[in-house]
Formats: C-alpha cells, sequence, structure tokens
C-alpha cells in the first residue's frame, strides 16, 4: 500500500464521515442556537426547554436522511470491499 493510496483512502473516509454526520449536527446546531437564542429573549433559563426540541429535530433528520445515509455508507464499503486486492498489493 502506497502512502497516496493511503492518502486517498484517508480522504474518502473522512469524506464519508462528513457526509453521514454533517446533516445531522447542523440541525443539531441551528436548533440549539435558536432554541439559546429565544431562551436569551425571553430570560427564560430552564435547561430542559433545549432538551427536547433537538431531540425531536435530530430524529426527524435520521428519519428522512437515512436512506440517503445508508447508501452513503454502502457506497463506500462497497468501494473498500471491491479494492481489497488493489491495497493489499
Amino acid at each position: 500500500m502506497t502512502a497516496e493510496l493511503l492518502e486517498q483512502l484517508s480522504r474518502q473516509t473522512f469524506e464519508t464521515i462528513l457526509l453521514v454526520g454533517g446533516p445531522v449536527l447542523f440541525v443539531s446546531l441551528v436548533v440549539g442556537v435558536s432554541i439559546s437564542l429565544f431562551q436569551a429573549i425571553t430570560q427564560l433559563q430552564e435547561m430542559t426547554i433545549a432538551f427536547i426540541p433537538k431531540i425531536l429535530a435530530i430524529f426527524a433528520t435520521v428519519f428522512f436522511a437515512l436512506p440517503w445515509m445508508i447508501n452513503v455508507m454502502l457506497s463506500f464499503t462497497r468501494n473498500i470491499i471491491e479494492n481489497i486486492p488493489t491495497y493489499v498489493r
């Protein structure tokens, strides 16, 4: 396995991680900032207020994006398995 091949494999791995985890993290960030802004405006400092909407938003994101996430992970896994002979050389 050459350094270039290892670099390419690492890059593909990190791209897949960002593609799969990115939407959930982005939605969590947006909902968290929105709830924090709402709490700052209304001066409600209850910690549990941010918890339920964030969980519901993450659940909805995973529910709607799961087929796409599975396709991305299957494509990456298929690519890894098909290229095993290349990696062994």
